[in-house]
């Protein structure tokens, strides 16, 4: 037992002598869809996430991300977490139907107001957010209407999404994303 303890004071010996560049981001990242739960709150639309996972036998175990790890209520005890890790960087996606429930339309104010409180408590910690804007969580609707990203109208659907988005959280957000892996959820 005492060579692991030795083991594990030299690992965190040399982890402290690493000298980073300056301007270095240590980060975390996570998808809307893996880590908000909250599904059917405060107006979030069926993404196609919801659909799949309820469906029988496409998950192990009936696995669903209905709650997931909550962070939709918990965000301010995440947030504390990642400080107390000495991050300063969050990768976080913005839930599509958590804007706009029907993929389009009127844009639902409680979840660019949940994003607004992140976003804003991040920068109160010194963590700097990185938003990606689709994390492969498209909203049912789009799904069910002309099969999602292979109707040729989801383009523009997309861009007044994302100008709802940027519009909002554009003058504090620096860095984003359009697409997580584009070539994995288009194949």
């Amino acid at each position: 037992m005492s060579s692991r303890i030795e083991d594990i004071r030299e690992l965190r010996d040399r982890a402290r002598a690493i000298s980073l560049p300056a301007g270095f981001k240590i980060g975390a990242a996570t998808a809307a869809y893996q880590i908000e739960g909250a599904v059917a709150e405060d107006g979030r639309g069926e993404s196609i996430w919801d659909r799949f996972t309820h469906t029988p036998g496409t998950i192990k175990d009936g696995q669903r991300g209905d709650i997931a790890c909550d962070h939709y209520h918990r965000w301010r005890e995440d947030i504390a977490l990642m400080q107390r890790l000495n991050l300063n960087a969050y990768r976080f996606s913005i839930a599509w139907p958590r804007i706009l429930p029907d993929g389009r339309g009127k844009v639902n104010e409680a979840g660019l107001e949940f994003y607004d409180r992140l976003v804003d408590a991040l920068l109160e910690r010194g963590i700097e957010p990185f938003a990606t804007l689709y994390h492969w969580d498209l909203p049912q609707a789009l799904q069910d209407h002309g099969g999602g990203w292979q109707r040729r109208g989801i383009i523009e659907d997309y861009l007044k999404y994302t100008d709802a988005v940027t519009r909002r959280l554009g003058d504090r957000v620096r860095h984003w994303t359009t697409f997580n892996e584009l070539w994995t959820f288009t194949w």
